[in-house]
This record gives structure tokens, C-alpha cells and sequence, in this order.
């Protein structure tokens, strides 16, 4: 009997010190409940508090997506009856806006039937009322150790460098944090300047590979035999030039991540060499004959269309799968235009901190035309925008004026390689096919191409011949 009460004793204790563990932390966790019943809300939120949580209340569940939107909490305790919107279609709305979000169920009707269906499509957990304390923040302390609060400052490091509050962004950054503790290779995809090589960076600085190198290439910015060489080193007299051994990005990431951008403009025949590296964990050097073993996780990027490549012959259908096995898709900075006032006043602070102290921000109507501008270049643009708004204002607030001229310049601005050759082959396209009347035969010809050619180059420009014919 002794030795039995001894161990209760000893029990009571531990749960007692775990609670107090757990308690001080989750003190920063934040709690979002949902219940139609005023005076439940009530009591639950003041339990809650009691334990340490920060506590959001709704009434219904489209009141809990409208502050979901405002602010994301770390968990959800729903009631599952409710008039305007269930318990479970609040859940996977939340799914469809904050993927991986923990939910909790809470249920005066509760039964066998009910928690199964839920918990099946992805419930973290399905309670009974009248809710047991201890099994309540038993549940929340587990979900919340599936998914450390996000409202701390030591968890949101990782992504201190991404300046949003747009609900989009928030899902991608959600993702991009479920996805950073594994290896899986990541596509990230989105308009040139919108992010992608900030995002890559900020999910190798989520994983477990964050004391290790992230190494970054642009694979469009080099020919073949050069891309080959940086990519796998290459052995002394490999090649003209090759005067000693050289190592190669994929040894100088060992351990860590290798973030290939540009992915899309990625020669063929190399494509199928990095595929077979990254199948077998091993590089060859250029003119070598010896294998070796590497531990990289890959991180990649594009803007261009790679399936619309793959149906044009110009991206293998295998490297692409392999490539992605998640796709994050990040969007245009016009399509986040609430965030444009807070990147313009976060990047003012810091070019006014380099070149003129005395800058303190924009006036409120140059930030409404930063805000309504349409940002084809993305935060790149911005950024450009920013910066020469600093160096010419001589008031402490920027102007309306000087903000209208920087974007007028940055519209005249000399444009990209990549962008002036897209540019030149679209117009060219165009007068041919003007010339010839639409006939693909005698354009192609005109163009020097054979037709299957000339057909890739009018499928990647969105060019249909019938369009050039006479009525």
C-alpha cells in the first residue's frame, strides 16, 4: 500500500512539474476559441488565460477566419455545433487558408462516429463538454508541441527577413515552415523579383541545416561547361584554363542547402547530369574518373512555366519531379499590395540609416501611390524605387513628386538581359507573322527555324498564327 501511494505521489508530482513546464512554455502561445455560446466562450477564455495562454474569442466561425486573416494563432479550439458555420467546415477552411494549423474540436454531442471522421481529416483532437481541464491542456500542450508558437521571437528568426502581413504570404510562410524540417526538395515559384532566393534562405534557416552553408547559383547567368564546373568542381587540365583542382558548389554546401535559381534556364544535357547526382547522393567532377558522396539538400527556382517547358521539349519531365516535390508559389508584389507601405517604410529606415540619417519616411500621399502602383518589377522594383527616392529627397519626408518621378524612371529603365532578349523575340515573332500573314511555313523560314522550333518559340511567347491571318 506504502509503495503504491508512494507512486501516485510520485505521479502527482511529475504531472504537476510537467504542467509547470509546459505552462511557462506556452505562455506565449496564442489561442484562438470559437463558440456560439456567450457564456462558454467566457468561462473557457478565462480558464485559458488562467493557464497562461493569450486568448482570441469569436462568436462564429466567419468571425474566426476574419481574425484568423488579421492575426495567426498558434491553435484553434472550436465548438463543433454552431448555426452559421459548423465546427468541421471552419476547419477546413482553416486548411484551406493556414495549412498544418492545429485544430481542436469541442463537442456537447459527441460520439464514437463524430471524433473518428474528424480526427481522419486532420483534427488534432476531439474533446467532449463538459471539458476536462487536464485533458484540454494535455491536448493543447501536445498540438503545441507539434508546432512551437509563432509569436516569439526566437521561432520567427528564421523568417525575420520577410516583411509581410499579407494572408497569402502568411500561407506560403506557413508551408515553407512545415516543409523546412525535412529534406524534400522545394520549387519555389513566382515573378522575377517577387522573393524566391529570401524564401530559400528562410527555410534553410528553419531546418536542421541552419549551422551548415547555403550556397546559391543562378543558372541562367552562365553557359553549359562553366554551370557544369561550378556546380560538381572540375580536375586540374579538365579543361583550357583548368590549371588546379577546383571544387564545386555541391562540396561547398556539404551538410547544408544548395539553392539552384533559374532552375528553367538550365541547359538539357545538364539537366540530366544533376538529376543523376541528386538520384545517387554523388558528384563527378569535370575530368575526373572518381565519384563523390554528397549531403546537400536542393532548393530550387523559377518564374518561367516549367510544365509549359516540359510540353515544349525544353525541361525533362524527370528532373521536374524531382525537383518538386513541393511547389511554393509566391505571389506578385500587386497581388500583396497591403504590404508595400510596410516594406517601403522598412526599406526608407534602412537606406536613410547608409546614406542620409535624416530621412524619417514618405508622406501619407506618396505611400498611397507607392501602394496603388502596379509593381511589374516586384519588391526588386521597390526596393530600386526606395532607394532612389533617398538619395534625391532633401526633406526629411519624401514627397509625392519624387516618388512619381522614381517610378517613371524605373519604367524607362534599361531592362534585363533576360528580359530585353524575351522582349526582342516576342516583337520579332509578331512582324514575321504580320509579313507572312500568319503562314507558319514561310515564317519559320523567314526566321531561319524549322517549324518545330518556330511553333516552341510562339508557345512560349502566346502567339497563335490564326490571329495574324486575313479576314
Amino acid at each position: 500500500m506504502e509503495a503504491a501511494r508512494l507512486s501516485d505521489t510520485r505521479k502527482s508530482e511529475a504531472r504537476r512539474s510537467a504542467a509547470r513546464t509546459s505552462g511557462a512554455k506556452s505562455a506565449a502561445a496564442h489561442v484562438l476559441l470559437v463558440d456560439d455560446d456567450v457564456s462558454l466562450l467566457r468561462l473557457l477564455g478565462m480558464r485559458l488565460e488562467s493557464r497562461g495562454y493569450r486568448v482570441t474569442t469569436a462568436e462564429s466561425g466567419p468571425e474566426a477566419l476574419r481574425k484568423l486573416e488579421a492575426e495567426r494563432p498558434d491553435i484553434v479550439l472550436s465548438d463543433l455545433r454552431m448555426d452559421e458555420m459548423d465546427g468541421m467546415a471552419l476547419f477546413q477552411a482553416i486548411q484551406r487558408e493556414v495549412p498544418g494549423l492545429p485544430v481542436i474540436i469541442l463537442t456537447a454531442h459527441g460520439s464514437i462516429p463524430d471524433a473518428v471522421n474528424a480526427t481522419q481529416q486532420g483534427v488534432f483532437s476531439f474533446l467532449t463538454k463538459p471539458v476536462d481541464r487536464d485533458k484540454l491542456f494535455s491536448a493543447i500542450d501536445e498540438a503545441l508541441a507539434h508546432t512551437p508558437a509563432g509569436s516569439s521571437a526566437e521561432s520567427d528568426a528564421w523568417r525575420a527577413s520577410i516583411i509581410t502581413r499579407s494572408p497569402e504570404m502568411e500561407r506560403v510562410l506557413e508551408q515553407a515552415r512545415m516543409v523546412a524540417s525535412s529534406d524534400v526538395s522545394v520549387l519555389i515559384t513566382g515573378p522575377s523579383g517577387s522573393g524566391k532566393e529570401l524564401l530559400a534562405r528562410a527555410i534553410h534557416d528553419a531546418s536542421p541545416r541552419a549551422s551548415k552553408p547555403f550556397v546559391a547559383i543562378n543558372c541562367g547567368a552562365l553557359p553549359e561547361q562553366l554551370l557544369e564546373s561550378e556546380l560538381f568542381g572540375h580536375a586540374k587540365g579538365a579543361f583550357t584554363g583548368a590549371v588546379s583542382d577546383h571544387k564545386g558548389l555541391f562540396q561547398a554546401a556539404e551538410g547544408g542547402t544548395l539553392f539552384l535559381d533559374e532552375i528553367g534556364d538550365m541547359p538539357l544535357p545538364l539537366q540530366v547530369k544533376l538529376l543523376r547526382a541528386l538520384q545517387e547522393r554523388q558528384i563527378r567532377p569535370l575530368g575526373s574518373t572518381q565519384s563523390i558522396p554528397v549531403n546537400v539538400r536542393i532548393l530550387s527556382a523559377t518564374h518561367r512555366d516549367l510544365s509549359q517547358a516540359m510540353h515544349q521539349g525544353e525541361f525533362r519531365e524527370d528532373f521536374f519531379y524531382r525537383l518538386n516535390v513541393v511547389n511554393l508559389k509566391l505571389p506578385a508584389l500587386k497581388d500583396r499590395a497591403e504590404d508595400v507601405p510596410l516594406l517601403a517604410r522598412h526599406l526608407v529606415a534602412q537606406a536613410a540609416e547608409r546614406h542620409k540619417p535624416f530621412v524619417k519616411g514618405f508622406s501619407p500621399e506618396a505611400l498611397n501611390l507607392l501602394a496603388t502602383s502596379a509593381w511589374p518589377g516586384n519588391v526588386r522594383q521597390l526596393v530600386n524605387v526606395v532607394e532612389q527616392c533617398v538619395a534625391l529627397t532633401r526633406s526629411p519626408m519624401i514627397p509625392e513628386a519624387l516618388v512619381a518621378q522614381a517610378l517613371a524612371a524605373e519604367d524607362s529603365a534599361l531592362p534585363t538581359f533576360n528580359d530585353a532578349r524575351a522582349g526582342f523575340e516576342r516583337s520579332y515573332l509578331v512582324k514575321v507573322l504580320k509579313i507572312t500573314e500568319g503562314n507558319v511555313t514561310q515564317a519559320a523560314r523567314i526566321a531561319g527555324r524549322n517549324r518545330t522550333d518556330f511553333y516552341k518559340l510562339l508557345a512560349r511567347h502566346e502567339l497563335e498564327p490564326s490571329t495574324f491571318k486575313p479576314e
